[in-house]
């Protein structure tokens, strides 16, 4: 071949690939496999997004990392992302057609990097609350509380709060767990019993120890830290975490959701509808059971359903 017809071929395949960027948008995100489940995109839902996320292919998302079992790094000091909410973005951008670009931001910064354009949503356990919907918009996918986490065989017998009346508990100080322990005494008087013998901690990763030797009956911490760690500790065999069916979440649990941009209506309601699709055919369930916190995924996503 001539060097006049090589680069007329070149020229040729430019202009074509070219004229296929123009026509079809960004590539789209193939079909991913999370938890074990292979998603595939839904035209119609892709079609229902705002047409500058279906031109560009993808929806950025800022995660303030680590925070388990929601963000966290594969290595330490890389920068490849696993956790829930990284998981189920990749499965709502297949599901969509897009890519969920995950970005790392400090979690105070999230909401006004949302509103100044830098991002178009935001995934890091965020609890949905009223104020922040003032300007952000919700799509819920967790409800979240206080859980209590055993020795492996619950030896105690532990299945309810009212069960710690009278008995040694670890917490974290300074938390919203221990605000509920103290809450509770009122009960345990009102119920004839001994108040619980609440033991702090300066660090989770203390509370746990005092549980592990035996110092404490229970740890009471958030539920999908709980969760996760039973899931993790010595493969699993350690902990586990008691399911107190009046309180699945968790006590005091409170939604939380996927921030999205008010600018982007389309954009929350198409992930609305995605985030459906996957709990009606379980895929949902698998990512959650996957980091040990099956009980806090919803049911039915909503939008905006604080409690506050």
């Amino acid at each position: 071949m001539s060097t006049a017809s090589a680069l007329s071929v070149a020229i040729l395949m430019t202009v074509s690939a070219c004229g296929d960027d123009a026509s079809g948008g960004a590539a789209e995100a193939p079909a991913a496999t999370v938890a074990g489940v292979t998603i595939a995109k839904d035209a119609a839902l892709h079609a229902a997004l705002p047409e500058e996320i279906r031109e560009s292919g993808v929806v950025r998302v800022a995660t303030d990392v680590p925070y388990a079992p929601f963000e966290m790094f594969v290595t330490e000091g890389k920068p490849e992302l696993t956790g829930l909410d990284y998981d189920l973005g990749q499965a709502l951008g297949a599901k969509l057609g897009v890519k969920f670009a995950f970005t790392p931001q400090k979690f105070d910064g999230i909401v006004p990097a949302i509103q100044a354009g830098k991002f178009d949503a935001a995934m890091s356990a965020m609890t949905d609350n009223k104020e922040r919907q003032a300007v952000v918009d919700f799509v819920d996918y967790s409800v979240s509380g206080s859980g209590i986490m055993v020795v492996k065989g619950n030896p105690e017998k532990i299945t309810t709060l009212d069960d710690l009346c009278g008995r040694k508990a670890a917490v974290q100080a300074a938390t919203n767990q221990l605000d509920l322990l103290q809450e509770h005494q009122a009960k345990c008087k009102a119920a004839g019993k001994a108040e619980i013998d609440i033991q702090t901690f300066p660090k989770d990763s203390d509370a746990q120890l005092a549980l592990r030797s035996d110092k404490v009956v229970a740890q009471v911490q958030t539920k999908p830290a709980a969760g996760w760690t039973a899931k993790t500790a010595d493969s699993g065999n350690a902990f586990e975490v008691v399911d107190d069916p009046a309180a699945a979440g968790g006590y005091g649990a409170s939604p939380n959701g996927i921030a999205v941009s008010k600018k982007l209506p389309q954009l929350s309601d198409a992930i609305q509808k995605a985030l459906q699709t996957l709990i009606d055919d379980g895929t949902v369930t698998k990512i959650f059971d996957k980091y040990g916190v099956a009980s806090i995924a919803v049911k039915e996503a909503t939008k905006n359903a604080a409690v506050d």
